[in-house]
């Protein structure tokens, strides 16, 4: 089965040029994790996840804790947030480099693709190369267990 068979169609994307404020509006009204960034032609060029955004609230030296355990009250950390320079950055200053799939690849292929790179969700494009969807290891494992033989 290709993946433009069971891929999310409706998909929520940002241009480059947005601010850090502008992407996280759209990750909070429209409760998406992902926002793969587009040219103006609709091509990905790039990815903000909500890890991407959330890492803005963390202090730099949470990254190199290694065990929780021993911290018992986050109060005076869950106190900062990004300053107004921050959020006015552009989205090209965060995004990280983009993972596609074609629409005509195959069930297995995306989600050997999504464990070899630690990722969740792809981008799918056309073979222009443009956004048409977006597929995740859940929609993967549906399809494929969809196909199961049946009682």
């Amino acid at each position: 089965m290709e993946i433009r068979n069971c891929m999310k169609r409706s998909v929520v994307s940002i241009q480059a040029d947005k601010t850090i404020r502008e992407a996280a509006e759209v990750v909070v009204n429209r409760h998406v994790g992902i926002l793969p960034v587009v040219d103006e032609f609709g091509k990905p060029v790039g990815v903000v996840r909500l890890s991407d955004l959330l890492e803005l609230e963390l202090p730099d030296f949470i990254q190199l804790v290694e065990d929780f355990d021993f911290v018992h009250d986050f109060g005076a950390i869950e106190t900062t947030r990004p300053t107004k320079k921050e959020l006015a950055q552009t989205v090209s200053d965060i995004m990280e480099p983009v993972l596609t799939i074609e629409e005509t690849c195959g069930l297995l292929r995306a989600y050997a693709t999504m464990l070899r790179n630690e990722i969740f969700d792809l981008p799918v494009t056309n073979k222009n190369g443009e956004l048409v969807g977006l597929i995740s290891r859940v929609d993967v494992g549906s399809a494929i267990l969809s196909l199961w033989p049946k009682r």
